[in-house]
């Protein structure tokens, strides 16, 4: 990578950071992370934490990053769930669903004015939980049939945790779709819903901006389609020979987050 075109990223006024495989890999940080916090601080950066997990609430992340050593104030995350709570709110301000998935999405829902409906719902709501079981498919199936709109938080296939790689809510939602012969609409990462909100957040225009994140499929795909360049980080899910696979390129592939900073840093 010419110094110039490194020159270039360090200069975005905001970024945008996935977590999962960029930031941390279960309960550890990654090498290099704090000092890339540390100068984003320092350089009064924007910055954003996006991540397409729905599990947890800003405040639940920061209280892991925080067992990890890593001070990151909650106003800099943004997750699936807030952005599929915030796309039902603005469809349909008395809408109600059915919801699988964890507390942090419940949570978000909750708050966004959804309330919780197990008999006729408006929606059937999928995200990630570790309580999925086929009563739970059972109801949807039935209630989406029965004319529920079935959402899903992000289309992630499986993501990273303490076993390994374990199914997300692409694979929860699947036996639902094939059931029902109903398609989800996914809200999460890469659609651009949550990458404008991104944005916003931040207060930045596209071309002031970077996405930085291990997934060609998601996070890369997404920074480009919403004109923000581009930071594929090797050290999480996806690698050289497997970025290939793709048509189209990150504007950078790097390492981990720390190599964006200045040499002397």
């Amino acid at each position: 990578m010419k110094k110039m075109d490194m020159d270039a990223l360090r200069n975005k006024k905001g970024f945008i950071c996935d977590m999962d495989g960029v930031i941390y890999h279960g309960n550890k940080i990654l090498p290099g992370v704090h000092e890339f916090v540390d100068w984003l601080y320092k350089e009064n950066k924007k910055f954003l934490f996006l991540t397409n997990s729905s599990e947890r609430s800003p405040l639940e992340l920061k209280k892991k990053l925080e067992r990890m050593d890593l001070e990151v104030d909650e106003s800099h995350f943004y997750t699936s769930a807030l952005a599929t709570a915030k796309f039902l709110a603005t469809q349909d301000t008395n809408c109600s669903a059915y919801i699988i998935g964890a507390p942090g999405l419940i949570n978000a829902l909750y708050d966004a004015g959804v309330t919780m409906n197990d008999v006729n719902p408006d929606y059937v709501v999928v995200g990630e939980t570790n309580s999925y079981n086929y009563e739970m498919i059972c109801k949807a199936v039935s209630l989406v049939r029965a004319g529920a709109k079935l959402i899903g938080t992000n289309t992630d296939i499986t993501g990273p945790s303490e076993k390994g790689i374990i199914p997300a809510c692409r694979s929860l939602i699947s036996p639902i779709e094939m059931a029902t012969g109903k398609n989800a609409y996914f809200v999460g990462k890469p659609n651009p819903l949550m990458m404008r909100t991104g944005l916003k957040m931040l207060g930045c225009h596209s071309y002031e901006a970077a996405m930085i994140g291990d997934r060609m499929d998601t996070d890369i795909v997404a920074g480009m389609e919403t004109g923000l360049d581009t930071v594929l980080v090797l050290s999480g899910v996806t690698d050289l020979d497997e970025m290939e696979t793709f048509p189209y390129r990150p504007n950078y592939v790097l390492g981990g987050v720390g190599d964006i900073l200045p040499k002397s840093h």
